[in-house]
């Protein structure tokens, strides 16, 4: 009787795994440029599997339906490669805010990391909430987005208040209130979009904006 190799088969599943999620970035990034350009309605499954190159079942397999791939788009977008399976609070940007002890320093990081997920995911967001007025599936998803965001905010408005008293008047309740709105992708997209503020303008401002509103 052959033995089977243990070795190999941990190899197979390796390259099917590696295999299988470069055949995911595909879709996204082909779902990405087509809701950019159509938007919701107009992305269709069909059009977004002939964009990747694979069968609308192979899409349907992967994310049952185009509201998933919409989700998955926000994380997809504000990864690095060697992130998109890691939780948002646990990636390398949110760390470095997390082991900062210095406020200013903390929020400086944290705009910047901001603006390099705004940057991705912004106009889904936007996608998200044009498409929410008519699709009920959809506005569920972005409630259940926008509670997401706020816990995000909260967690980073705990790690700011643990250095150290915010300006006088100013709770964390407040001040998670006062951060969420900020960095909320519509400000985001009135800044980088409209006005043609650059991202790293952005960053400056939104970190500023925070120091003065925030801290003492």
């Amino acid at each position: 009787m052959t033995k089977s190799n243990p070795l190999k088969r941990r190899y197979d599943s390796t390259r099917r795994q590696a295999q299988a999620d470069e055949t995911r970035r595909q879709m996204l990034t082909a779902a990405h440029k087509l809701f950019i350009e159509r938007g919701y309605a107009g992305a269709t499954i069909e059009a977004i599997a002939a964009a990747a190159g694979v069968a609308p079942e192979t899409i349907y397999a992967v994310f049952k339906n185009k509201g998933r791939i919409l989700v998955s788009l926000i994380n997809f977008l504000s990864a690095t490669r060697a992130e998109e399976r890691v939780p948002l609070l646990e990636r390398a940007g949110p760390q470095a805010v997390a082991r900062e002890h210095n406020q200013r320093r903390q929020l400086k990081i944290f705009a910047q990391v901001v603006a390099n997920n705004l940057e991705g995911n912004a106009s889904i967001s936007e996608i998200i909430l044009v498409a929410a007025k008519t699709d009920h599936d959809i506005k569920k998803i972005m409630q259940q987005l926008i509670k997401q965001r706020r816990q995000h905010m909260a967690v980073a408005v705990q790690q700011i208040a643990s250095n150290g008293p915010f300006r006088e008047n100013m709770d964390e309740a407040y001040a998670t209130d006062t951060v969420w709105t900020l960095t909320s992708p519509e400000v985001f997209l009135l800044l980088t979009r409209d006005l043609g503020w650059a991202k790293e303008k952005y960053a400056q401002w939104l970190a500023e904006t925070l120091i003065r509103v925030l801290l003492p």
